[in-house]
């Protein structure tokens, strides 16, 4: 073995060495244990065993297949890893959701349930050819799912690294050292002739991802490296003219199709009729007219009842209320002082009034 090969085992091996402690620090020592970290413990421990297999096997081409086996089936649940990382820092995840657990449960499932019906030492020429492609193809996907989760944070830091906190610089560099490891493995499969070059960038690269871990262990900076702001879609704001027209179309709506006469309207459902969101149409109803969803709706309440009640409709004041769409007497009657400044009983008594 020539003295570059004993660099680059050097670097290989206790690259994956300290994965290996880091990922099990993270799963089960963690002093703050929450799911980003178990999620990064997992990441850490699929890298070191991908990379430690290359690496005992790159100086040892006649390990037992075995081996060879369990390196390809950890390198299936590097994606996998990495994305469910990155969800739960980006959103704030504390609690693993059920789906989530079948989705990890389906992914184990396949890895031992193909290992022992399709073994590497039977089907080598099987694995080689198709089933070490399908796992690459499953990394790459579940890298591209990452990337989208953290397209705001990196055009954040594009345009100005300032604006991005520690915590959104660790994630884009946990991010940026999985890609190009993926690179350098997946030209090291797919073009033999780079598997020197790109072997040993990929160690290398991995050794100084677990530098950078550690780096942030001994100086304490860890806890708060997994407490990212959850990212929010940026919500459209309604112009004036477009505001006019949807509110338009809200008030024909709601008078054609009686939707007030709903006791249980949301703000969502009527949002829906009018192809609108709820904050938007929450912003027309208080920007354009000037009320909030409650007082908007009643409004056509009290408006109905009034009708009603002049046509001398034979049902009494209290099914009247129940009839617009009120679920309850005092809330007609509230709502109906606040409008008309009076009751409804009294309202109806002067219509009798004014007609005799």
């Amino acid at each position: 073995m020539n003295e570059g090969k004993y660099i680059l085992f050097f670097f290989g091996a206790l690259g994956a060495f300290n994965g290996l402690i880091l990922g099990t620090y993270f799963v089960f020592f963690f002093r703050k244990r929450n799911l980003s970290s178990f999620f990064l413990g997992c990441l850490l421990l699929a890298l070191s065993i991908r990379i430690g297999k290359s690496v005992f096997v790159y100086f040892n081409p006649e390990l037992p297949k075995i081996y060879l086996q369990i390196g390809l089936s950890a390198c299936f649940l590097i994606g996998p890893a990495l994305y469910y990382f990155v969800r739960a820092t980006t959103q704030q995840i504390n609690d693993l959701p059920s789906k989530w657990k079948w989705q990890i449960a389906a992914l184990v499932g396949v890895i031992f349930l193909f290992g022992i019906l399709v073994p590497y030492s039977t089907y080598p020429a099987v694995w080689n050819k198709y089933v070490t492609r399908g796992i690459y193809t499953v990394w790459f996907i579940y890298i591209l799912a990452s990337g989208a989760l953290l397209n705001e944070i990196f055009v954040r830091f594009i345009r100005d690294r300032t604006a991005t906190v520690p915590s959104e610089k660790w994630l884009l560099s946990i991010f940026a050292a999985n890609v190009i490891i993926f690179i350098s493995f997946s030209l090291a499969l797919f073009f033999g002739k780079f598997y020197n070059t790109y072997f040993g960038g990929a160690l290398v690269f991995s050794f100084g991802l677990y530098s950078m871990i550690l780096m942030y262990l001994i100086k304490g900076k860890a806890d708060g490296l997994f407490y990212v702001k959850p990212l929010k879609k940026p919500v459209r704001q309604v112009a004036g003219t477009d505001a006019s027209l949807v509110l338009e179309k809200l008030n024909h709506v709601m008078t054609a199709q009686e939707l007030f006469k709903n006791p249980n309207l949301t703000l969502s459902e009527l949002a829906k009729s009018v192809n609108v969101t709820s904050h938007q149409l929450s912003q027309i109803l208080n920007d354009s007219a000037g009320k909030n969803f409650t007082s908007y709706v009643n409004g056509f309440r009290i408006q109905e009842a009034c009708r009603m009640m002049e046509a001398n409709h034979p049902f009494s004041v209290e099914a009247i209320g129940y009839e617009v769409g009120f679920n309850s007497k005092s809330t007609f009657y509230t709502s109906f002082r606040k409008i008309k400044s009076t009751t409804p009983l009294l309202f109806k008594e002067g219509l009798a009034n004014t007609a005799t």
